[in-house]
């Protein structure tokens, strides 16, 4: 209570000497309720002509730095050229022969992203399969199709990589790829090859199992070694003494028989 009402004094008596002072010094229009926020604030400037505190005007920074566009690979959908038709329009010979404005309406100028995906698939699928009527096939069913989805997928998630949902898509469409991939050099190793250079995937090996050397797993090791050898040294003796004992029963009926 004390000081507050203290604070209340001091407050008052400066607010009067600056009154003060800008009576005395006409000239100088000073307010004090802004000098003493700003001089909390910045610190007083005593002016050299009146002796007055001055405080400066408050400096904002508006000039900010401008950010650098990342430049991230190309889409796969780049080569697609806006003067194709779409995929349901091409096979038809009038749209080859209507005027600009219609050709324009058809084209993949026009078109939407999910006609231009539909398109890259197809041509995706004319590299890998076996012949015209191929749609069955692991190359062309599973592996054409999850090469074209798992680029679109890591084109949206360049752009919004915060998105979980799609992230997680996009491994699951990974996996798939891969067991189908392992399955296909295993079965026909030629193919996988040809699919591989045709649709530009880098297979590789997954690595090889790998465990931290421990004090505790290098003691049970060197035990499981002991007692293998120990085993190993057991058996060959038993071994030994079961070809002694053959040897033995085959010379005592060697006599016998000649008697």
């Amino acid at each position: 209570m004390f000081s507050s009402f203290g604070l209340r004094t001091i407050l008052k008596s400066s607010v009067g000497v600056l009154c003060e002072s800008s009576a005395l010094f006409p000239t100088v229009s000073v307010r004090p309720w802004s000098c003493c926020a700003s001089a909390l604030l910045s610190g007083p400037e005593v002016s050299k002509v009146s002796g007055v505190f001055a405080v400066p005007p408050p400096v904002r920074h508006y000039a900010r730095v401008a950010k650098r566009k990342t430049t991230g690979p190309e889409s796969q959908l780049s080569d697609l050229a806006p003067t194709m038709l779409k995929m349901e329009y091409a096979p038809v010979p009038l749209a080859q022969t209507t005027d600009d404005l219609v050709k324009r309406l058809l084209s993949l100028e026009l078109a939407s992203h999910k006609e231009k995906l539909q398109l890259k698939k197809e041509q995706l699928i004319a590299k890998v399969q076996r012949d015209e009527n191929d749609r069955n096939s692991v190359e062309v069913q599973a592996v054409a199709v999850l090469t074209a989805r798992i680029r679109n997928y890591q084109e949206h998630l360049q752009k919004h990589h915060k998105d979980k949902a799609n992230k997680r898509r996009m491994l699951m469409a990974i996996d798939r790829r891969k067991k189908l991939l392992k399955n296909l050099r295993l079965v026909r190793f030629d193919t996988f090859e040809r699919v591989c250079e045709q649709l530009g995937i880098v297979y590789t090996f997954p690595p090889e199992y790998y465990r931290r050397a421990t004090r505790r797993w290098l003691a049970k090791k060197e035990f499981c070694i002991k007692v293998f050898k120990a085993v190993q040294k057991q058996k060959a003796e038993q071994k030994m003494k079961q070809q002694i004992s053959t040897t033995e029963t085959k010379e005592a009926k060697a006599p016998e028989a000649q008697t």
